[in-house]
């Protein structure tokens, strides 16, 4: 076929995939608008029901609305601490660094709109969910090509989403899907965070491939 990609071209997939990291660690230098204009672009291409396209990324800038994020973080994982029993899970929890929301240079909200193509989604009654897993894939995408451009991103997840919603005046039937900082990175490490600080290991993949039926394991 005519479109088929090198084996060269291939590994540089391959290799991209294995590179990807959630950052948490920002220089300060400026991600250029051409660079974050690919970074969307390529989010925009993600495949979607219903050719929906349910996202919508909002840029952040704003030191003050930054500031009311990393409030609402540091009282989420305070909140998330507590419910660590032992000791020592405990005290590496509080090394762990999960996000740079004040460093990052820009934070993107990332959105997915319920009601976009109302009332009828090719493809999705049957699962209504499909939007957001779209809204995933976008998110995907961005990771990758920021990858691609030397820029890290940082999924913040330990926020109250309900708070950053208002923060944000999203609309209803708009739902925050992700919380993102972008920015140049220190470091890409070479291993993901909590595999190298041992919070836990990579599954071996062969554990989690089944044939047929759940529990068949597929023999390579």
């Amino acid at each position: 076929m005519s479109d088929t990609f090198s084996k060269q071209e291939q590994e540089v997939i391959y290799r991209l995939i294995r590179a990807r990291r959630d950052i948490r660690h920002f220089a300060s230098d400026p991600v250029p608008e051409d660079a974050l204009q690919r970074i969307l672009e390529a989010a925009h291409y993600a495949p979607s029901v219903g050719f929906m396209q349910p996202w919508n990324f909002i840029l952040i800038t704003s030191q003050e609305i930054k500031q009311k994020i990393k409030a609402s973080f540091e009282e989420t994982n305070r909140e998330q601490l507590q419910v660590l029993s032992e000791d020592e899970r405990k005290e590496l929890y509080r090394k762990l660094k999960l996000e740079g929301i004040m460093e990052a240079p820009i934070n993107i909200a990332v959105t997915c709109d319920r009601n976009r193509d109302a009332p009828f989604v090719l493809g999705r009654s049957p699962m209504p969910e499909t939007d957001l897993y779209s809204t995933c894939l976008a998110i995907q995408n961005m990771w990758l090509a920021a990858r691609a451009e030397g820029i890290g991103i940082g999924w913040v997840s330990l926020i109250n989403q309900q708070e950053v919603k208002q923060i944000l005046r999203l609309p209803a039937g708009v739902e925050l899907v992700a919380y993102l900082c972008i920015g140049y990175p220190t470091q890409f490490p070479k291993k993901p965070m909590l595999e190298e600080l041992g919070w836990k290991s990579r599954l071996p993949l062969k554990t989690l491939v089944y044939e047929n039926q759940w529990g068949q394991l597929k023999t390579f």
